[in-house]
């Protein structure tokens, strides 16, 4: 195999697990510009992005080319200017022209409106699974500010949420070319926040969205817990909806259940429309894999999409990925991948060893899901905002795994068994009660079966 097909097998793999803007941000023009005996020399852009996949991902990259390559033991990461990246025949490394990687539409953006002009309603397949957000999308695109608003569209991973969001603005772009539209994600929108207090430039920073018409947020769940961003964002919002300007939202969970969100907040992501995105069935996910295909000019026969739909059946992100690995074949290979082939090229990705839970990951997700530290999850403390999350820890210990009540007692600090059965029992009964709480505990276990 290549240098140029490793990587593109890494990046068909990792694009499967981080979202469209960091692999857009940490793997544009990166490429292998050598292997040498068990060594792949990784070319990448500058300093920046060389330390971040040092630190982040480097793991993860290691591992796909093992996997590829079980002679590879070790990455190392070059500064190289993609036109630097030459082939050389006389030491015969395998090196490659950055510039011929898988294409980066999500760089694609128009720097004012921060949108990526590929997502479009014309290009967004619909079915049973998304027609309520996608209905509530377009209506809201074409009357911005005086139906649904806010429209709050959530859902898993890699459903569709960001395409929607983008089609507003796009749509709205189009037909009303002096509305100013401006979309952001989450991360993004506290990183400006942070930024701004640092700079003494707050009054600034709110001026900006304040002359937004239209204001498309992605992922707001990164927000829980962050107060000082919360609180500006909430004038925010309210300055805008006092306006009738378009308020648009995307979650991974519905306002209710993302955990350290202010309850003004809350309530206001309530009172609009709250849309939610499930999965697509297998009829849907064909059809979205032909669409996907004929956008990359990639042509298959109906046993390579079934075989994908059938394997892949709750990430649209993924079953792009799956797609992307097949695209870089036919570019290498100036024909597209057949039955056969296809099975083998995606074996890695249709075949992935289920997950399974562990003490150490219940734990983890939990943490995570409510915004702690694992320490302060096993420690004693009888604080009201841990005590609730380390008895739905302890739940979901006995639940999912059977762990004996002495077990999870000692995985918190030595705790009493009888603790154990206490907080076992008292889940259990409000499980049965409270729709909320059913919610978070199954997002909690998404956390843990999808990592």
């Amino acid at each position: 195999m290549t240098g140029e097909e490793l990587w593109q097998a890494v990046l068909a793999q990792i694009q499967l697990s981080i979202s469209p803007a960091n692999f857009a941000t940490w793997f544009k023009n990166t490429g292998i510009a050598s292997v040498k005996g068990g060594e792949v020399y990784v070319s990448v852009p500058n300093s920046f992005t060389k330390e971040w996949l040092e630190k982040k991902y480097d793991k993860a990259i290691l591992k796909i080319l093992h996997s590829l390559d079980d002679a590879i033991k070790e990455v190392k990461y070059i500064i190289t200017r993609p036109s630097a990246l030459k082939i050389d025949k006389r030491k015969g490394e395998q090196s490659w022209l950055a510039q011929d990687q898988l294409e980066f539409d999500e760089l694609k953006v128009d720097r004012e409106t921060n949108l990526n002009p590929r997502y479009t309603f014309e290009n967004f397949v619909v079915g049973p699974f998304n027609e309520l957000p996608h209905a509530a999308s377009l209506a809201v695109s074409k009357n911005p500010g005086f139906v649904y608003n806010p429209l709050f569209i959530y859902g898993g991973v890699g459903l569709g949420k960001t395409h929607l969001l983008q089609a507003v603005g796009n749509e709205v772009v189009k037909n009303v070319s002096s509305k100013k539209v401006k979309y952001v994600s989450a991360e993004k929108f506290i990183s400006g926040v942070i930024s701004s207090i640092k700079n003494q430039k707050m009054e600034a920073f709110k001026t900006q969205y304040h002359q937004v018409d239209v204001l498309v947020l992605d992922d707001v769940q990164f927000l829980a817990g962050k107060e000082k961003t919360q609180e500006e964002f909430f004038h925010i919002f309210n300055s805008l909806y006092e306006k009738n300007r378009q308020i648009v939202i995307s979650s991974d969970r519905s306002p209710k259940t993302i955990p350290a969100l202010a309850e003004r907040l809350r309530s206001r992501f309530e009172g609009g429309m709250l849309a939610d995105i499930s999965s697509p069935d297998f009829e849907t996910r064909v059809a979205i894999l032909k669409a996907k295909a004929a956008e990359r000019q990639l042509v298959l026969v109906d046993e390579i999409f079934e075989y994908i739909a059938s394997n892949i059946q709750k990430n649209i992100r993924e079953m792009e990925g799956a797609l992307n690995r097949l695209v870089a074949y036919q570019k290498l290979q100036n024909q597209p991948p057949d039955a056969q082939v296809a099975k083998r090229l995606l074996k890695n990705v249709v075949l992935a060893p289920t997950r399974i839970a562990t003490p150490n990951k219940i734990i983890s997700a939990v943490a995570n899901f409510y915004d702690l530290k694992e320490k302060d999850l096993v420690e004693a403390s009888r604080k009201r905002e841990i005590v609730w999350p380390r008895q739905i820890a302890m739940f979901l210990l006995r639940n999912e795994l059977k762990c004996s009540f002495p077990f999870i007692g000692r995985r918190f600090n030595g705790k009493d068994h009888t603790t154990a059965i206490y907080a076992y029992e008292k889940i259990v009964r409000e499980y049965q009660q409270n729709e909320k709480l059913g919610e978070e505990i199954e997002l909690i276990k998404r956390l843990v079966y999808e990592t």
